[in-house]
């Protein structure tokens, strides 16, 4: 498979990059600054472009079989509107380029209505991580409503809490609901379940829990 991710030289997009080639696919990595992913392989090609720049980016997904897009603030604080945005201007390159498989990265609080959740998170655990990163979580809920009117065959993962743990295969998922008692899982493990999805027919137009 010939895959095309954005975000590639952070912590989640990194894992998605390795084990991808691993698995045997082409990877075409998207970054802003080469320098950051330091990762040489020859089934890997390294694309220096802006992400906000449909015409940019349009040579990257020209001809990939899916996009992975794990794009995200430097920060958890950031106020920044890049994954809105850089999601936005990936979905125009898509359809220029007639490439029509996406999977994108979340996160489980955007899911307002807690459904699945324990009590304590309802109360106390959801409430408060909003408040605290409101602003990411709304810009992951401006995302999400983009891509689900895209027209694009899309996935959305939902992770709680993600962690620099190993990968372990071990966790769990749900279907367009959160997992109760979800509050962790590593960023291999995410990147191992994005790969899965990519398998898997009844994750297109779903968004998806992942979670230990």
């Amino acid at each position: 498979m010939r895959l095309t991710v954005f975000g590639a030289s952070g912590a989640t997009g990194r894992q998605v990059v390795e084990q991808a080639l691993g698995a045997g696919h082409d990877v075409t990595a998207v970054v802003r600054d080469p320098a950051k992913l330091p990762l040489r392989h020859h089934r890997l090609s390294v694309v220096v472009a802006d992400v906000l720049d449909p015409a940019a980016i349009g040579p990257a997904v020209a001809g990939a079989d899916a996009v992975v897009s794990a794009l995200g603030p430097r920060s958890d604080r950031n106020r920044s509107s890049i994954i809105s945005a850089g999601t936005a201007s990936i979905l125009d390159a898509m359809r220029d380029a007639g490439t029509g498989r996406l999977v994108v990265i979340s996160a489980a609080p955007v899911a307002t209505d807690d459904h699945g959740t324990t009590l304590p998170y309802r109360l106390l655990g959801g409430p408060l991580l909003r408040r605290l990163l409101g602003g990411l979580y709304a810009d992951m809920a401006v995302m999400e409503e983009t891509v689900r009117r895209s027209g694009t065959d899309w996935t959305i993962m939902r992770p709680p809490w993600l962690t620099g743990g190993p990968r372990t295969g071990a966790y769990r998922q749900a279907r367009d609901a959160n997992l109760r008692g979800g509050a962790r899982i590593s960023r291999a493990d995410l990147a191992d379940a994005i790969l899965a999805s990519l398998r898997d027919p009844d994750a297109v137009k779903a968004t998806i829990a992942v979670a230990y």
